[in-house]
């Protein structure tokens, strides 16, 4: 089938690379003449696994080409997945700017092809408030009589693992008005789905809300167990065997459910607070995300004050060396990303910063230049007053803890992804925080008093 993605984001690259490596013809269309010379070059303007080989395998293949020039990137398609941004407005909402305006590019094209073609699937792929893929065909169709098919065509990827998701994904959702749209899905997806995992084709509005809904519900498990974490910490509880002993119930499952420092990235933050948005605008506000969102970022305000427990509020002449700047591993995307949150509240209460992160560098240096940046995740603790764990790369799992201390000024570690054990700790001697444990504070008692040895 010949399909055209509209946006080389995260979403349309991926989706585009895969569809082309079952053996689609593909364009990426973007307005971006940065980004589609560097694809055209074979770079991908975003880290992801297995991303760039599979994009230049393809597009030596002659599968996936890449383009801006509208007009031959529609009239090629028999499929136009809308694969553009919708960031969040200040009041939390979605801006579908970027959507409707593909919608009436997408018109212009079909009318101009006039009666004669087969008609087009227009697909809306981004995540968008329930009610938009009917905009989208309401825009199209006030711009052309031409025949086309609307659908919706949720996206599941899990940044990080993104091509596994999509290549061998639990479920394909699609929202269609027709069986015509319904038998061209089928055909699309059947070859990522001949493990037996199921196909659900439904009505465009549910297919919009499957999206928000699973979202919002797994944000809801992040958000849960930190609080559950917290209060742990006020009552001597240890949240790693309360979370054993809770996960062994099948119906709860251990999926989205490990304290730490909050979701971010570009999904959860923004989906969250678009489902509130649309409660709000239906009259149903939807207190439960108002919750969690707003325990997701009391999450990072609480770690922080483990940090001002320690050295106090005037953090000036201090230095503090972060490991992680991505939002989560095996990826480059700092949007959201609680280590910016907690960098910046320490670089306003004077502190020095030194970063390391195996690939999300080069955008920390952008959003923040006053960072000094290192190559070497030990390099980047020389004079450092202590080391504040952000992210879970697999490489800061089994550090060399002696190491650690010929860097650091004073052996102390902020962790906020519970990656070491206490009595690891303990007998290190190093002091430890973490997330829902009891701080290790050698020769201290836990309110801070000199305890004998």
């Amino acid at each position: 089938m010949n399909l055209t993605m509209v946006g080389t984001g995260y979403v349309g690259l991926v989706t585009g690379a895969c569809f082309a490596e079952t053996g689609n013809s593909v364009i990426c269309l973007d307005v971006d003449e940065r980004k589609i010379d560097m694809l055209k070059r074979g770079e991908s303007p975003i880290y992801e696994p297995g991303l760039s080989e599979m994009i230049i395998r393809n597009a030596s293949a002659d599968r996936l080409n890449f383009t801006t020039d509208k007009r031959q990137a529609y009239e090629h398609a028999d499929a136009i997945f809308i694969c553009v941004g919708t960031p969040s407005d200040e009041d939390g909402s979605a801006d579908l700017q970027y959507v409707l305006k593909v919608a009436e590019d997408i018109a212009e094209a079909i009318d101009r092809m006039g009666p004669d073609q087969k008609p087009k699937m227009v697909v809306v792929k981004s995540t968008v408030p329930v009610g938009t893929s009917h905009k989208v065909q309401e825009v199209i169709r006030a711009k052309t009589d031409i025949p086309f098919y609307i659908a919706d065509n949720p996206e599941f990827l899990k940044e990080g693992a993104a091509i596994d998701d999509f290549m061998k994904p639990d479920r394909v959702v699609c929202g269609v008005e027709n069986e015509e749209a319904a038998d061209m899905m089928r055909d699309l997806y059947d070859p990522f789905v001949r493990q037996g995992n199921p196909i659900f084709i439904m009505d465009v509005r549910s297919a919009e809300m499957v999206k928000y809904s699973s979202n919002a519900m797994l944000a809801c498990k992040i958000s849960f167990i930190n609080e559950m974490a917290n209060l742990c910490e006020h009552y001597g509880a240890n949240v790693r065997a309360v979370r054993e002993g809770m996960c062994a119930d099948k119906r709860i499952g251990n999926q989205f459910l490990h304290p730490g420092l909050g979701y971010g990235g570009s999904c959860f933050p923004k989906d969250t607070q678009a489902v509130v948005s649309m409660g709000r605008a239906c009259g149903h506000p939807c207190i439960l995300n108002e919750a969690v969102h707003q325990v997701n970022q009391d999450q990072r305000r609480y770690f922080w004050n483990k940090i001002t427990a320690e050295f106090g509020e005037d953090l000036t002449g201090r230095t503090l060396g972060f490991w992680g700047v991505a939002f989560k591993p095996k990826t480059d995307d700092i949007r959201e990303a609680p280590s910016m949150t907690l960098m910046r509240k320490a670089m306003e209460a004077g502190a020095r910063i030194r970063a390391f992160d195996p690939v999300a560098l080069e955008n920390l240096q952008s959003e923040m230049p006053d960072v000094t940046g290192s190559e070497d995740m030990y390099d980047t603790l020389d004079g450092c007053d202590a080391l504040v764990i952000c992210t879970e790369w697999s490489e800061f799992r089994a550090p060399d803890f002696d190491l650690i201390r010929t860097k650091l000024t004073q052996p102390v570690i902020f962790d906020g992804r519970n990656l070491y054990r206490r009595p690891q700790m303990e007998q290190i001697d190093f002091t430890y925080y973490s997330v829902g444990r009891d701080p290790v504070l050698p020769g201290r008692s836990r309110s801070g008093e000199s305890v004998g040895k």
